[in-house]
């Protein structure tokens, strides 16, 4: 496990956008930044859900958190530009953009494997990512020190039988990281990076291991130190770099 220890104000006065913020890995990433004096936008498709991830920082005293529903699946150029515009008009800059939502799919043989199915993966784990940074790095450049991690995954750097458009997702994320990173370099204080998580305890897993006993897994919480070391300053000279939350991981 990666292991950080981070100050409690590491990101005092930061805003942080957080995809997929509604469960799983992305409302525990909500609620850390949030507890580490981070402002948080919760974006999501459930609102309720990202209603609870509000309610939970109000009740603990953190800085308070915005939300932004948004459904990935059928969001078009047009949504990601006028997201942007809101953040603009709203908070000025961004300091900080996880992109952790995403769709596992189907899981079988390219063979038969189903396109439009295919079409769904793609749009949420690849392309959404792509447009919601082309349209928010304007933000990002902004801050003293703008960070952006990409969910990433270890079927994302070995393909395995049968993981289908997850996993080439996952291998394209990892190139979209490194042509961020790449081009911003030298320009812009922003910096790039990808973060596999590993095997986590989270529904997505269940869905893909469901004879697995749960409790052999890390939780969401025990990952989250990369997830604060990556947004925090103490990363902020590394920039198109493959992070693994868990030593030895090559799972989801």
């Amino acid at each position: 496990m990666f292991e950080y220890s981070a100050p409690a104000s590491l990101l005092e006065g930061k805003i942080i956008l957080v995809t997929g913020a509604g469960s799983g890995i992305g409302r525990t990433a909500a609620l850390t930044y949030a507890k580490h004096g981070a402002t948080v936008i919760l974006l999501g498709r459930t609102t309720s859900k990202l209603e609870t991830v509000y309610d939970e920082i109000e009740a603990n005293g953190w800085p308070q958190a915005a939300i932004y529903p948004m459904n990935l699946t059928g969001a078009s150029e047009e949504d990601y530009a006028n997201l942007a515009a809101t953040l603009e008009k709203e908070f000025g800059r961004l300091d900080g953009l996880l992109h952790n939502a995403g769709l596992l799919g189907e899981l079988k043989a390219i063979a038969q494997y189903d396109y439009d199915k295919w079409q769904e993966i793609m749009q949420v784990n690849l392309n959404a990512p792509f447009l919601m940074t082309r349209e928010l790095l304007p933000l990002l450049r902004e801050s003293e020190a703008g960070s952006i991690i990409f969910t990433s995954s270890g079927v994302g750097h070995k393909a395995r039988a049968h993981w289908g458009a997850y996993s080439v997702s996952k291998f394209a994320t990892e190139g979209l990281m490194q042509l961020v990173a790449d081009e911003e370099d030298g320009i812009s204080n922003v910096r790039a990076n990808s973060l596999n998580p590993g095997g986590t305890r989270t529904t997505m897993r269940a869905a893909a291991f469901p004879g697995e006993d749960p409790e052999t897994r890390p939780t969401p919480e025990d990952v989250m130190p990369l997830y604060l070391y990556l947004m925090g300053q103490d990363s902020k000279d590394s920039n198109g770099r493959a992070f693994h939350a868990q030593k030895s991981s090559d799972e989801q």
